[in-house]
């Protein structure tokens, strides 16, 4: 059964121990199987049933979000692996970066944001890989009628976004271009279901969200995007891992199956984003077409890649706005949470 978790972030870190990296080839039953394996290369592991790693004791802690990483890899029949995955609900990637610096969490997944949080509060995450996603369903809303026509306009206005998220970096990134800060706007910060309480009911002037809370906005209430966020975030969304599931090898080599699967689930919503429309807007109790709305919209493929330099960078840049406008106290340089361990095994395995 899927444990679901809502609580707030408080995360800390301690350093990360060295991991050798992963490879990855095919079992003689054509499971997808990772291993570490001290000078071994691919191609004198793929003949070798030998050398194949046990996987079959292995329980990985794994974060989801609802309609998330868990019902695309069941939808996608990618879900039968080699070993137990226990998988736990969680509404944001805050509280996933402090449940798995609690140890209560070996693999999970969030925007570029909440390790920054982490990294300050020297907490025990690394980033593993980058799951690169739509920025185009992040924006600013406005109500219908409203005679806003762009960021300057904000300045006195009652704006709602949500604090250490997406949202509060765009927004900050968008008034800071038009001359404007936090302190010019009448900022709340709201959970996303207060917040689309708040919208409807008149409380918000503007409203920094993303997701389904779009669609369901501008069809049920004819709110008006002002501006996305396309241009503002990067796209990058990130995997985190524990320092301790990076540094034990089946647990490694779990973890680099798991990845692989995601990244080919990916590619298979690609290809059949009506049906997994259908699935979704069963289990998240939303209309089919404004999930449909969202795939039509997308402003780039869904893809999940290792890591590399220019994520890092990505992310610093976050961190420097974030000091910048006073977010958090002091410079962050973000390299030391990052971890090429995966990324042999997602190049190939896509």
């Amino acid at each position: 059964m899927t444990q679901r978790f809502d609580t707030p972030a408080s995360p800390r870190r301690r350093r990360l121990v060295a991991a050798l990296p992963a490879l990855t080839w095919f079992g003689a039953s054509g499971g997808l199987i990772s291993a570490v394996a001290s000078g071994a290369t691919p191609a004198t592991t793929q003949g070798s049933a030998a050398q194949q790693l046990d996987l079959s004791k292995v329980r990985l802690r794994v974060a989801t979000y609802k309609g998330g990483d868990a019902t695309l890899l069941k939808t996608a029949g990618l879900a039968d692996t080699p070993y137990t995955i226990d998988w736990a609900e969680f509404q944001s990637g805050n509280a996933m970066v402090e449940a798995m610096n609690g140890g209560a969490l070996d693999i999970a997944s969030g925007s570029e944001i909440p390790p920054i949080f982490a990294r300050l509060q020297n907490a025990q995450v690394r980033v593993i890989a980058v799951y690169k996603d739509d920025v185009n369903n992040q924006v600013v809303l406005v109500p219908k009628g409203s005679t806003i026509r762009s960021i300057a306009d904000l300045k006195g206005k009652r704006v709602g976004y949500l604090r250490a998220t997406t949202t509060h970096y765009y927004l900050l990134r968008m008034l800071e271009e038009a001359g404007l800060s936090f302190n010019d706007i009448q900022a709340t910060s709201l959970a996303p279901r207060d917040g689309f309480a708040a919208f409807n009911a008149g409380s918000l002037d503007a409203w920094a969200i993303y997701g389904y809370n779009v669609p369901l906005a501008i069809s049920r209430s004819g709110a008006r995007v002002l501006k996305n966020a396309n241009g503002y975030l990067s796209g990058n969304y990130l995997y985190y891992g524990h320092p301790t599931t990076l540094a034990e090898p089946l647990r490694r080599a779990a973890s680099a199956d798991l990845l692989v699967r995601l990244q080919r689930a990916c590619t298979w919503f690609g290809q059949h984003q009506d049906a997994y429309a259908k699935v979704l807007s069963a289990e998240l109790r939303v209309p089919e077409e404004a999930i449909l709305s969202l795939y039509r919209n997308q402003s780039q493929q869904r893809r999940i890649a290792g890591t590399t330099a220019a994520d890092i960078a990505s992310e610093q840049q976050v961190a420097d706005t974030f000091a910048r406008a006073g977010v958090i106290d002091r410079h962050v340089d973000v390299a030391p949470l990052w971890t090429d361990t995966f990324n042999t095994a997602l190049a190939h395995g896509a």
